[in-house]
């Protein structure tokens, strides 16, 4: 193990450390903004929701590596290129939001059913039942799933080494091909994703708990 090549490798890492942030961060934002609109039009069986069920199953099984090589190798021969950042960004959405969708639907569907019922007693109309009753409580419940979700699709930006973007994992494989130090690289990539995936554990079972007390237990 040599410190010089870990320190030698520092600026690299941390270019790629934000840049993975970023690229999941938009993602992530962007797949859970699909998610509960597909979802609340899945709820509610509003017009296009075939159109969602299709999708969800389309972007569930398929992995995110094809999906990759179709959107920035296969659309170019129809004259449709994308740059490589936002190829990533719209695959991650793409594939989370489909995730999303089924975490936010389910949630939904968790709501108690007498709930709803006593909602309809008291003369609230329809949009009231879901801002004041079905979406608070849904939310509340899609959260152990959402956050899974959300630590699975930072995982998925390793995939965005076949489009040549330097995220932690390209940029470790990078390296090692370059200087053959490969218990150095390995141990500065398994830092770079504990540093963003173990605070944001802590973080989102933190606000589990507390959203959770604050609904039920007060």
């Amino acid at each position: 193990m040599s410190w010089e090549y870990i320190q030698q490798a520092e600026p690299e890492y941390i270019k790629a450390f934000w840049l993975t942030l970023k690229l999941s961060s938009v993602g992530i934002v962007g797949a859970i903004i699909i998610g509960i609109v597909t979802a609340f039009v899945n709820y509610h069986k509003l017009p296009g929701r075939r159109g969602i069920i299709t999708y969800v199953e389309i972007a569930r099984n398929t992995p995110l590596l094809i999906q990759l090589f179709f959107i920035y190798y296969g659309l170019p021969s129809i004259g449709i290129k994308i740059p490589a950042e936002e190829t990533a960004i719209i695959g991650l959405i793409f594939l989370g939001g489909a995730y999303m969708s089924e975490t936010f639907l389910g949630g939904l569907k968790s709501v108690p059913k007498v709930q709803i019922e006593s909602g309809r007693v008291i003369g609230l109309s329809a949009w009231q039942l879901s801002r004041y009753i079905i979406f608070p409580q849904g939310i509340v419940f899609s959260l152990p799933s959402l956050a899974a979700n959300i630590i699975f699709l930072i995982k998925e930006t390793s995939i965005f080494t076949v489009i040549a973007i330097p995220e932690i994992t390209n940029t470790t494989l990078d390296l090692i091909g370059q200087n053959y130090r490969t218990n150095e690289y390995l141990l500065m990539m398994i830092i770079s994703y504990a540093i963003i995936l173990i605070p944001l554990s802590l973080l989102l079972s933190w606000i589990e708990g507390r959203v959770r007390y604050a609904n039920f237990d007060n």
